[in-house]
């Protein structure tokens, strides 16, 4: 008999932490700002009420209203940080669409299908991965501060958006979180030395506590580049450079367009198999062994007479809560990050004008000018959330007025 899944408690908090307002140590310099295509000046919006608009979305297509923001903060982290093919672009061309099919259930319960204490199954009952996730990454500390670790494998999911948002929401509670996503039944990336594809880009994200210094993150896809620059790219009418895409001779190609045309796959990290490109196929297997068979989620690799490419239902998560504060006193693990993240900042610089920063450092930078500038849109995407607040009727949040020169970006 399986029994439900309690709702656990949401903030309207990005992942970044409730210390994401505090001054952080370290280099000073936030990275520069996105601008539209061809130069267009992005559109920037004030984060509160992009998160509001969203969660009004959400909310209007049957998302009970705390899941609803729940959802909303993971698909806005993306714009925060800088990860935008995993920002609110998606709304209208994966996360509406998936509710709108039926793909998606949007008031699913999950359900624990196995429970032994420190391990927990769930299947998801095809919810909204955006929240989903967290909930799952939110019962994994849970149970972790119980003992030490929690591990919440999970079944009948659907798209997440980005892995390193709910990794981080071990660090809240001074946690490690790591987090593995496999992409259903999805096949668009051949093995190496295959012609047919049979896995997803399979991404996963590590988040650290790294003392009073920006949290480590460590987001990526295991190919060289997500489906989302892919096609943002092919939106923009702009080449990837070589070594993103190859046709099924193995020969690059720089149109990102040919990739929906079938003409194209992506390739793993590392390229060549002579350059390292076991690397990235042997972590997408190693996310494919934590995210679909160990809670029987759907998998890629399937019998070669099955289609070429399939939908990405039946997401398999992995989710790792470690709590090193049950292993050893907690202070003394956070002043050990510190002192090795903040030896990482002071690594004297190959140029004196780029100082050496750790994955995460320039996301949490970007989070907090963005939320204290205003969230930057490009201006096609900006026309088609006023498109969708017009149909949807529910307002846009009024532009932030520009900023005068000399003053942050």
């Amino acid at each position: 008999m399986t029994s439900t899944v309690p709702t656990l408690s949401t903030s309207s908090a990005d992942a970044t932490g409730p210390a994401a307002a505090r001054p952080r140590s370290g280099p000073s310099a936030v990275p520069p700002q996105d601008s539209g295509t061809a130069g267009d000046i992005a559109v920037r919006v004030p984060y509160p009420d992009l998160l509001a608009f969203v969660t009004q979305v959400l909310s209007a297509r049957g998302l009970p209203e705390g899941r609803a923001g729940t959802a909303a903060e993971a698909l806005c982290h993306g714009d925060l940080t800088g990860f935008t093919s995993h920002g609110v672009t998606n709304l209208t061309r994966l996360y509406l669409p998936l509710l709108d099919s039926g793909r998606c259930d949007p008031r699913a319960e999950p359900s624990i299908v196995a429970d032994r204490g420190a391990s927990v199954l769930l299947d998801a009952r095809r919810a909204l991965g955006l929240w989903a996730a967290a909930e799952a990454m939110d019962l994994a500390v849970e149970r972790a501060r119980r003992y030490g670790v929690g591990m919440v494998s999970v079944r009948g999911a659907t798209h997440f958006g980005c892995a390193g948002h709910h990794a981080l929401r071990a660090v809240r509670h001074h946690m490690v979180g790591l987090v593995t996503a496999n992409c259903g039944r999805q096949r668009i990336v051949p093995p190496v030395g295959g012609r047919a594809p049979m896995l997803g880009t399979n991404p996963l994200a590590l988040a650290a506590p790294a003392g009073d210094r920006p949290p480590f993150v460590l987001d990526m896809a295991t190919t060289v580049a997500p489906t989302g620059r892919i096609r943002a790219a092919a939106r923009a009418g702009q080449s990837v450079p070589a070594g993103w895409l190859q046709d099924d001779d193995g020969a690059p190609v720089t149109d990102p367009a040919a990739f929906d045309r079938g003409q194209a796959h992506l390739r793993w990290l590392g390229g060549d198999p002579d350059t390292g490109a076991y690397k990235g196929f042997g972590l997408a297997l190693l996310v494919e062994v934590l995210s679909a068979l160990v809670p029987g989620a759907g998998t890629g690799p399937r019998d070669r007479t099955a289609e070429p490419a399939g939908p990405d239902d039946d997401i398999g998560f992995f989710m790792l809560a470690v709590a090193p504060g049950r292993l050893r006193p907690e202070a003394q693990f956070r002043a050990d990050a510190a002192d090795v993240f903040g030896a990482l900042l002071g690594c004297p610089p190959l140029r004196a004008d780029e100082p050496v920063r750790y994955p995460g450092w320039p996301e949490d930078a970007r989070s907090r000018e963005r939320r204290a500038h205003g969230v930057p849109l490009a201006p096609a995407l900006h026309r088609e959330m006023l498109d969708l607040a017009r149909d949807s009727g529910i307002g846009f949040p009024e532009p932030v007025p520009p900023t005068r020169p000399g003053s942050p970006a």
